[in-house]
């Protein structure tokens, strides 16, 4: 009883289970009619057989035929009317099996109230897989799938169902039969290695691929391609990339001569003995020709088995299943934060301050910050500075909650930011970094996702400088009828106006990671005292290279291997002569002494 426990446990542990699971939960009706349809289809053939051995028979006996004619075109027509109704089930059913996977991995992206799941290196592959299984690139659309997961199961139970229709001949024939064709799936069993379509090595051909095939179709690359002379290598490097993932996959399906020759044997012997017993038990009079007949065609029929089965399809788009399903798990873990329950309405009212924070990157080497701390008043300004890599935008993170340190605390008025609730902490920040979303929605959802009233949206849009870009209901991409695109200028006015339209609706925290990086110096100074002025009542952070912006908050932070070195303000840190004159003399040397007072940091 525990063998046969542990087999079970093993067979539902395949990856084949879950996806057929997956099916039912995509669409339970669709799925209960894909296989009762299945299942008549493989029995069709072996129904076809005994009606056409009542045909042989009657005109061997002179009897009418009108009943087995009947019957002989009743199964006939099902078979050419079933096939086709099936095929189109299973393209349904597909489509309905995608959009149930993608829904669930949007869930899986989108749930976590953090976002470490999405920079997790382990799963990379799994999400790769999982996010463009439907796009053709990695194997047919699920849609397509599901014809050729039909085919391997119909003539699987089209072989079993012919293999029974011999035990009317003798109780040997369905297992001699039956068992030499089934027989191949053991001999050629190195043909069906499935498990090495997903090794390491195909999914790097498969990231490759990917990744050259998005260059070539994405509108991102498309200037440096064409400037650079890349066309011709990008499409190189998608050949080669799919030629070495069919390769590769090829390899882990092709059959091995010396299995194929013993599975022939084996076939060949079975068959000869079958079809010489039944000559002799047609010559003896033993067996009616009509029997005969049926005996002949359902031994036919039989070898469907060896045709049948669990093919490459499935086994990938199972993958596909499975890599779902784990991200779920992984996923939810790897994003989850601790949220309190205190309501954080109108913090912070006293400042906002960083107790020895520690965080490190899961693919980092090294401490981001290290130890950190600094105190910011409420309603202060501050702007945040150093070289590349001090933790500067990981600041930025920590506050947002898109990340919790690993070691000391964020305190907002005295409370650890991880006690309050999640959804009413992020509605008292506005935020805006460098890599903000475009979306292609009118102006109105740019500037306000969450909607808001048209008189806070333009007074946002005046006070970011945008005012008079567009209409509210222009929607921002070309792609759209009436729609438009901006310069990258003209975008990052927009993104400043996002938090200016929640400071207008309740913000008390205003977090700018460099969204202004496109902008002239003279531009990035303008808007930084626009929204300085806008949000006199909030506290705002500022993470910027260009000293001419800085310079105008209240107080400057200096951060270098992950530490505060220096704290204060513009004047009171250029008489200090420390990191920060240092960083300020070396720009403001490449510029002229009319130009000074917008000092520009490369």
């Amino acid at each position: 009883m525990d063998r046969l426990r542990g087999r079970w446990d093993r067979f539902q542990a395949r990856p084949e289970w879950d996806f057929f699971r997956c099916l039912h939960r995509a669409d339970r009706k669709l799925a209960s009619t894909w296989w009762a349809l299945l299942v008549l289809l493989g029995m069709l053939p072996a129904a076809l057989a005994v009606t056409l051995g009542e045909v042989v028979g009657a005109v061997q006996q002179s009897q009418p035929l009108t009943v087995p004619l009947a019957l002989l075109g009743a199964t006939f027509f099902a078979m050419q009317v079933f096939a086709p109704l099936h095929a189109q089930v299973g393209t349904n059913l597909g489509s309905r099996m995608s959009a149930y996977l993608y829904d669930r991995l949007m869930d899986a992206t989108l749930s976590p109230p953090g976002m470490a799941h999405l920079e997790r290196a382990d799963l990379s592959e799994d999400l790769t897989l999982a996010r463009d299984f439907d796009q053709g690139i990695s194997g047919p659309p699920m849609s397509i799938s599901m014809g050729f997961i039909a085919g391997g199961l119909v003539a699987i139970v089209s072989g079993l169902g012919s293999a029974v229709v011999l035990a009317g001949y003798r109780w040997w024939a369905p297992w001699l039969i039956g068992g030499a064709w089934a027989s191949t799936h053991w001999f050629l069993r190195e043909s069906s290695v499935w498990k090495d379509r997903q090794t390491p090595e195909v999914m790097e051909a498969q990231r490759h691929a990917d990744y050259a095939y998005r260059l070539a179709v994405d509108p991102p690359a498309a200037k440096e391609l064409r400037m650079f002379g890349l066309a011709g290598f990008t499409v190189k490097g998608f050949a080669e990339s799919r030629k070495k993932l069919v390769d590769l996959r090829y390899h882990a399906t092709r059959l091995r001569e010396q299995s194929v020759r013993w599975a022939l044997l084996v076939v060949l012997a079975a068959n000869v003995l079958f079809f010489w017993m039944l000559a002799q038990d047609v010559a003896a009079g033993r067996l009616a020709l009509g029997g005969a007949s049926t005996f002949a065609f359902a031994c036919i029929g039989t070898s469907a088995i060896a045709f049948g089965g669990l093919n490459w399809s499935l086994s990938l788009a199972a993958q596909v299943v499975q890599a779902v399903l784990r991200l779920e798990g992984a996923m939810g873990t790897a994003g989850a934060l601790r949220c309190g329950d205190r309501n954080a309405q109108g913090a912070p009212a006293h400042a906002i301050r960083l107790r020895d924070v520690r965080f490190q990157y899961e693919t980092g080497s090294s401490p981001v910050l290290d130890g950190l701390d600094l105190d910011v008043p409420a309603g202060t300004s501050l702007a945040i500075v150093g070289q590349n890599g001090a933790g500067k935008t990981t600041i930025a993170k920590l506050l947002c909650r898109l990340y919790d340190p690993q070691h000391g605390t964020v305190e907002i008025d005295g409370v650890d930011l991880r006690d309050f609730d999640l959804e009413s902490w992020r509605q008292r920040v506005a935020s805006v970094f460098q890599d903000f979303v475009r979306f292609e929605l009118p102006l109105r959802d740019n500037v306000a996702p969450h909607g808001a009233p048209d008189v806070d949206i333009l007074a946002a849009l005046e006070q970011a400088g945008a005012g008079g870009l567009a209409e509210l209901d222009t929607v921002m991409a070309r792609a759209y009828p009436g729609g438009i695109d901006l310069s990258g200028g003209q975008w990052q006015r927009i993104a400043p106006a996002r938090a200016l339209c929640a400071v207008r609706l309740g913000a008390g925290l205003v977090i700018l990671d460099e969204p202004t990086a496109q902008l002239d110096v003279r531009g990035e100074s303008e808007i930084f005292e626009r929204i300085l002025h806008a949000t006199r009542e909030c506290t705002t952070i500022l993470v910027s290279h260009r000293f001419s912006t800085v310079r105008h908050a209240d107080r400057i932070c200096v951060l270098e291997e992950g530490r505060v070195i220096e704290l204060g303000s513009h004047e009171e840190l250029m008489e200090l002569g420390g990191r920060y004159r240092t960083m300020f003399d070396l720009q403001a040397s490449r510029f002229t002494e009319e130009e000074d007072d917008v000092i520009h940091l490369d």
